[in-house]
């Protein structure tokens, strides 16, 4: 009897050679773009610098453009930076169960050997679409328990994605994906210890795209990994979870993957969201700040002990606060990345309304994210809302012109109108695009090329 990852890598063999839907298709050139518009303008910040300038500066061949900057680095190291630029400003998609993001490990991995040997969009795009579904198969046989025993569901799976994303472009054989499985196995790793004022969630995304590549890699150079590394006594779901669902891994091989992606409008956690929805809804009432009161926050149990911090001391804490995104939602009507800015933290309007928020445990709420807010006014008026679905869901989907308005406004103060504009033109024809090295050379801030160009 087969092993789950040697189901796994003839089912994923197939797409070589093969077609995706026309939905798929769709869903997975959508990201591209989202993830372009994200990493570009992740990678100007604290910990999208400092992954570019690791990867600069570590060594290695010169193959692969670094999203946001003017130099080039190994498949390898590119892959990792370009991993934590996109995973840097909060804004990266998520998938319907709210447990992990995509493209920071699948695409991050992808582009980096997709550049590296040439391949086609057309390539890119089979090897992405493989990428998504590995990462949410490994997803739904080990969550959520993976989760609940405290690993991170983006790292953890997502380096299985990037594996087979690579392998895809990199062309391996049947017997080559199962090591590359293993391998990547031995590598998946992240740690839901990642909260608070220092970059380490940014952090998490970067191996598993940079372990994905080496696990290919190493595999296509001859190196054999085990083939029982998913249902192996010492496997990884006995290893990362208390009750796993083999069975959901391997479910459906014979039929087209439904790939549902998520998009964020918000530059924070995503269970925030339906919060941030909740507020903008209240906002819309014409309320004045001076006379709130009191705000509740009625959250379900699965996310009630999560982002409670009312008093964030650095913009990573403040991603990651509800009290601090409905105060922000409330003042501006918007919670981009600049409401979350360090400046912004101590003013008094801001901390005056999120030491306000109190959250209550609500279990009769309908889905595990689900919010319900109560804001009274100092009249005694009472304004209640409550989100299910929040912006950008399958539900409640953001539709192209605002996923191409978040590109933009994430893309143009960094690389200027015009190259913003050629970058989605490519990345929304991406199965025209000959080389990906032509699609990643448009992400390179003009001063970044200038500096490179007197350099040599």
């Amino acid at each position: 009897m087969s092993t789950i990852a040697e189901t796994l890598a003839d089912h994923f063999h197939r797409f070589q050679g093969g077609t995706i839907t026309d939905a798929t298709r769709t869903a997975v050139k959508r990201l591209l773009l989202d993830y372009l518009g994200v990493g570009v303008g992740g990678s100007q910040t604290g910990s999208g610098r400092i992954a570019r300038e690791f990867a600069a500066t570590v060594g290695g061949g010169p193959a692969v453009t670094l999203i946001g900057d003017g130099r080039r680095a190994s498949s390898v190291h590119a892959a990792f930076a370009n991993a934590i630029s996109s995973h840097s400003v909060e804004l990266d998609d998520i998938d319907v169960l709210a447990l992990f993001h995509f493209s920071p490990p699948v695409y991050s991995s992808a582009l980096a050997v997709a550049e590296a040997v040439g391949a086609s969009g057309e390539e890119l795009l089979r090897a992405l679409a493989a990428g998504c579904e590995m990462m949410e198969r490994v997803s739904r046989g080990s969550n959520p328990s993976l989760r609940n025993r405290g690993y991170h569901t983006t790292p953890t799976c997502g380096v299985f994605g990037a594996t087979v994303a690579a392998a895809t472009l990199l062309k391996l054989d049947r017997e080559q994906i199962v090591s590359a499985l293993g391998l990547a196995g031995a590598q998946s790793s992240g740690l839901m210890e990642m909260y608070g004022p220092s970059m380490q969630k940014r952090f998490n995304p970067g191996p598993a795209a940079r372990n994905g590549v080496t696990a290919a890699m190493m595999a296509q150079l001859g190196f054999t990994g085990a083939a029982t590394i998913f249902d192996g006594e010492r496997g990884f779901l006995k290893a990362f979870t208390d009750q796993a669902h083999p069975d959901q891994m391997l479910a459906d091989l014979d039929r087209p993957f439904q790939l549902d992606i998520e998009f964020k409008p918000y530059s924070c956690a995503r269970p925030i969201h339906n919060a941030i929805d909740c507020a903008l809804e209240i906002r819309k009432k014409g309320i004045v700040l001076d006379s709130v009161r009191s705000i509740t926050m009625e959250r379900h149990p699965d996310w009630g002990d999560y982002h409670l911090n009312a008093k964030p001391k650095t913009y990573h804490e403040a991603q990651v606060s509800l009290p601090y995104s409905v105060a922000v939602a409330l003042t501006d009507g918007q919670a981009l990345f600049d409401q979350y800015k360090n400046e912004r933290l101590g003013e008094p309007m801001i901390r005056r309304l999120s030491e306000m928020v109190q959250v209550t445990l609500e279990p009769s709420l309908p889905r595990g994210v689900s919010c319900r807010m109560s804001l009274e006014l100092s009249d005694g008026t009472r304004h209640v809302a409550q989100v299910d679905y929040p912006k950008g869901s399958i539900q409640n989907p953001m539709n192209d012109a605002e996923l191409r308005a978040k590109f933009d406004s994430l893309t143009r103060p960094i690389l200027g109108d015009e190259r913003s504009a050629r970058l989605a033109s490519l990345a929304g024809g991406i199965e025209k695009v000959g080389k990906i090295g032509d699609l990643m050379a448009q992400t390179a801030p003009k001063a970044s090329r200038q500096a490179v160009a007197e350099a040599l």
